[in-house]
């Protein structure tokens, strides 16, 4: 049987496999080199992706555990 905090320790580690997969060099370069009119997507990416981790961990640890 599992114990009630397992089920958000495995939550918190696939957001940690998902930020890396976000910000590895590969997808980095891959953003970095859609470049249009001039304009790098690249620090949007960043601002956007960094934003969108923050706040999965923060969505994840505010949850009660009676949920």
């Amino acid at each position: 049987m599992k114990q009630p905090g397992s089920r958000k320790l495995e939550r918190l580690i696939a957001l940690f496999a998902v930020a890396i997969l976000l910000f590895s060099p590969p997808l980095i370069i891959m953003v970095d080199q859609l470049s249009s009119l001039r304009m790098s997507w690249l620090p949007l990416y960043l601002f956007i992706a960094w934003g969108t981790v923050i706040g999965l961990t923060a969505w994840l640890m505010e949850q009660r555990s009676g949920r």
